[in-house]
């Protein structure tokens, strides 16, 4: 695979790409839905990846004609879900990547809609994992003015990384995410979930079915050897 250039810093969305936590929004999101006799369809579901959880929860109240405010409802969200949080786990290949990557001392980001209470609760059982990144943005981030698919908050970790955007790899699972990170003029590989169609990602420079398959000298980065063991984080 060819680059436009050599790629230097490394930046992933969190949710559904590192942390295995998109189920649990799916799921929850319908519960409230339910109550309304209101039905979350794949088309919308699609949608609300990768956004703020304001933006998403504005999306659902719109779309499904649910009669409550954005915090109203998120505060209703927000009771249910955060009891799951502590027990989400990393998707596959994830922890692999992330821990050969910073071997080779290459610099890694975490550029995630979720703000920083969310945050904590979802990385609060992999402590270790989660302090090998040089950089995490979060959705609250006070220098960040719009979210995804804006490209706002993959050039703020590429100015905190001190890199320049087209040196920057993306790895996405969300459409809103995939075109922030073209937005920023930055390469971006797509994990799409299983029950994604994988055309909506033709934007992408590479679409993989999990960060397992993922093959680091496709883009001039160390290749993966035995001698990484990444059981421990």
């Amino acid at each position: 695979m060819e680059t436009r250039s050599k790629i230097t810093h490394i930046i992933y969305d969190l949710d559904g790409l590192l942390l295995d936590t998109e189920p649990l929004h799916a799921k929850v999101n319908q519960m409230l839905a339910s109550r309304y006799d209101k039905l979350i369809e794949p088309s919308l579901m699609c949608k609300l990846r990768g956004r703020k959880s304001h933006d998403s929860a504005k999306l659902i109240i719109e779309m499904l004609e649910i009669p409550l405010s954005v915090e109203a409802y998120l505060t209703e969200k927000d009771a249910i879900i955060y009891q799951y949080y502590a027990h989400v786990p990393p998707l596959e290949g994830a922890v692999e990547l992330t821990q050969h990557l910073a071997t080779h001392r290459i610099p890694q980001a975490i550029a995630t809609s979720s703000s920083s209470r969310p945050y904590a609760a979802k990385t609060q059982s992999h402590q270790q994992w989660f302090s090998m990144f040089q950089c995490i943005i979060r959705g609250d981030d006070p220098q960040l003015k719009n979210g995804k698919p804006a490209p706002d908050i993959f050039l703020l970790a590429a100015q905190r990384l001190g890199a320049k955007p087209e040196n920057c790899l993306v790895f996405e699972d969300a459409l809103a995410g995939v075109a922030a990170a073209k937005a920023a003029g930055m390469a971006v590989v797509a994990v799409p979930a299983a029950d994604m169609d994988q055309q909506l990602y033709l934007e992408a420079d590479q679409i993989l079915n999990s960060l397992s398959e993922f093959q680091p000298e496709d883009w001039q980065l160390p290749r993966f050897n035995s001698s990484v063991n990444a059981s421990k984080l």
